[in-house]
């Protein structure tokens, strides 16, 4: 079952074919707890899709009409670049806060993998953990903020038993 701070849209039926909705909560889950964020206090959205509506998304919002592997909305920007973004605060009222949507593409996901060799939830793990990372404000536009990013997807993989894919490092 489906924890319920996060939403689901699976558009493209193969993502069924990966339990999509199992390898999401483990993701967010882990990278949540990895930063001592409580879950049930924040909400995510998640877009299970394929090439071609990720490149509208992608289009629309980035200005870039091509397929990509995941795209994220913050509901905040809470960047900071340079440093660790603070992690947010839970609502006085104790109402579950949005932390955004992330969209992911099928098509893309499964290409990468194969491309590297390494099981296509594992890569899809890998790029959910990335998304969540951006939703609380992390990001890679400059070294000093790509390395912290990367240390942290390092440690939530290594957490969930897979390789970290910059370092190489096997679990």
């Amino acid at each position: 079952m489906l924890a319920d701070f996060i939403a689901v849209n699976i558009e493209d039926a193969r993502w069924a074919t990966l339990d999509f909705e199992a390898l999401a909560e483990r993701a967010c889950v882990a990278t949540l707890t990895h930063l001592q964020i409580d879950p049930v206090l924040f909400e995510i959205s998640l877009l299970a899709c394929d090439d071609a509506r990720i490149a509208d998304l992608n289009a629309e919002f980035r200005a870039k009409p091509v397929p990509t592997n995941v795209l994220s909305w913050p509901a905040l920007d809470r960047a900071t670049p340079g440093k660790r973004p603070e992690n947010p605060k839970p609502d006085p009222q104790g109402m579950p806060e949005e932390l955004g949507d992330i969209a992911i593409s099928y098509d893309t996901c499964a290409r990468e993998a194969d491309l590297a060799d390494k099981p296509i939830s594992d890569h899809v793990t890998h790029l959910l953990i990335h998304g969540v990372l951006h939703l609380l404000g992390y990001d890679h536009i400059f070294d000093q903020d790509a390395a912290i990013m990367e240390v942290l997807e390092g440690e939530v993989l290594g957490k969930l038993g897979i390789s970290d894919p910059y370092r190489g490092e096997g679990v």
